[in-house]
Order: structure tokens, then sequence, then C-alpha cells
């Protein structure tokens, strides 16, 4: 499978990535969504994951800049599931199959480890990660229907972290 970006290159993450995905979050999400977001979206990424989970992740990048990746890992608890934790991709890079090349690695990653599902979730409001699970062949968990008509797993994060959850068979 041939990364879809000309001049780019995958590898396994490092800890020492942890900066420069960082900085990429921060280029392509808005900062008129203000400071509480973007420490959000840090948080999301902690250095462990670039710790402990990089065999099971994915980084392409050209000429040293961030143009993608994937944190994901084989659950330890369901023998049978992998995990897409977080995707990133430079908005200016979106609907070029970067994203799609990423879950195609993984749900290859997880087969070679006798998985047969991968799981993943996005935030109620984000129509775009919906659309494009969806796309790729999730479906949506059961749960409370949301005012677009998404099911919604309330609390799934906490008290008012409401998340949709979604799964993949890829056996």
């Amino acid at each position: 499978m041939q990364v879809p970006v000309l001049g780019a290159s995958v590898r396994q993450p490092t800890e020492g990535d942890l900066l420069s995905v960082h900085a990429a979050l921060e280029r392509w999400w808005p900062a008129g969504l203000g400071a509480s977001a973007a420490t959000e979206r840090a948080l999301l990424v902690p250095r462990l994951y670039l710790q402990h989970f990089t065999v099971s992740s994915r980084l392409v990048e050209r000429d040293d800049d961030v143009l993608g990746f994937l944190i994901g890992f084989l659950s330890a608890t369901r023998a049978d599931e992998g995990y897409i934790h977080f995707v990133g991709v430079d908005p200016a890079l979106r609907k070029q199959g970067l994203a799609q090349y990423l879950y195609e690695w993984f749900f290859g990653y997880c087969r070679a480890h006798g998985r047969s599902r991968v799981r993943a979730i996005t935030s109620p409001g984000n129509a775009g990660s919906h659309a494009f699970h969806t796309a790729m062949g999730f479906t949506t968990e059961p749960g409370r229907l949301d005012f677009e008509g998404r099911p919604v797993q309330p609390d799934y994060d906490g008290p008012g972290m409401h998340r949709v959850s979604f799964v993949r068979s890829i056996a």
C-alpha cells in the first residue's frame, strides 16, 4: 500500500515526536476554539501513547513536517479487538486518502495479530468524523439519539462527555 501523499514517508512514531504532533494539532484546528480546546487536544495525545503504543501507530511526514498520524493499539482486555484512539490529518491534505491509508494499515496490523474488530469514538458534533467512519464501513453502536439522529453514548468519557461509538468487523 503506497502512501497517497507525494514525497511523504510513513514510520512508527517515537517519544521524541510528541512536540511535533502537538504543534501539528495546534496548526490543524482553529485557534478560535480557545485555549481549553487546545489543551483538550494535547491531552488526547499524551506522551504515554508515544512511549507504549508506537508499534501499532503510524506517523506520516514530509521534510520533518507531520502530515498525519494514527494512534492505535490492540486491546489488552478484548482479545479480538483493536482500538483507534486518535487520528489527525493536515486539513490541506484531507480527502486525498491519507486517513483511509492509515486506517487500512491499522486494519491490516490488527488482522495480523488475530483481531477481527476495530473500535473508535468521536464527539457527537463532529459530523466530518462521523461521515468518514461510516464511509470506512464502521457502524454506530446503539445509544440515545442526538438532535441529528446519531446514536450517542451519554457520559461515555465522564459527566457530560458524550461520544459516538463505532465498530467495524475486519474479519
